[in-house]
């Protein structure tokens, strides 16, 4: 199913929608939370904590954006909130692993400038992945006048795709061969993160009828 029009069924769906709004939340979450984990207080730069701020606040708000379909909706984060709970969960973990293990056995990587490297080409991977799916997202939900907005989030996106360019160019000359490699990684992640989706998706809606 193509993206567009897995995004149109979602939004077509009152109760689907809240859970993918909130399967987004949960991802948002987990990059914010892995962000903080990988910090070193010592050297902690603007750029860093601006962007775990900002994912948070994603979080945040995508979660607050679900009142406005049903204002008891989703309250946590458990399963049966989400929409193909173990790839959403696991796809950034798993970027995570696998960049890291590339790095690791390419650049001989090891402990902070491993985790650093791996923070900006998952971010970077992610960026680009997001800078594609909002607007879509975005141009579904206005075409059907709806109350969900994720306008400023597009925003926000663009620059941190750009911070992540201008980080990865200090990290590497090379930054665009192993950003390359990450990004076909990440690629393989999302389309069995969307094949799933319409998997999920598929039973909820037959559920309903």
């Amino acid at each position: 199913m193509e993206l567009e029009e897995l995004l149109q069924h979602i939004v077509n769906h009152d109760e689907v929608h809240a859970r993918f709004l909130n399967t987004l939340s949960l991802q948002e979450n987990i990059g914010a939370r892995k962000i903080s984990a990988n910090e070193q207080p010592e050297t902690s730069t603007y750029m860093v904590l601006k962007h775990a701020a900002e994912e948070h606040r994603h979080a945040f708000y995508l979660k607050k954006q679900i009142t406005r379909l049903n204002a008891n909706a989703c309250p946590t984060y458990e399963p049966d909130y989400l929409l193909a709970p173990y790839s959403s969960k696991y796809y950034l973990n798993k970027l995570d692993l696998m960049t890291s293990r590339y790095l690791k056995n390419t650049l001989a990587l090891q402990g902070t400038p491993l985790k650093f490297a791996a923070y900006l080409l998952v971010t970077y991977a992610i960026e680009v992945r997001a800078d594609l799916i909002y607007p879509i997202y975005q141009d579904v939900l206005s075409k059907n006048m709806s109350k969900v907005s994720v306008r400023s989030i597009i925003l926000e996106e663009q620059g941190h795709l750009e911070e992540m360019i201008v980080q990865l160019k200090s990290f590497s000359a090379d930054w665009e061969f192993h950003a390359e490699h990450i990004l076909k990684i990440e690629s393989q992640l999302y389309h069995n993160w969307i094949s799933d989706l319409s998997k999920t998706i598929n039973i909820t809606s037959n559920e309903q009828y």
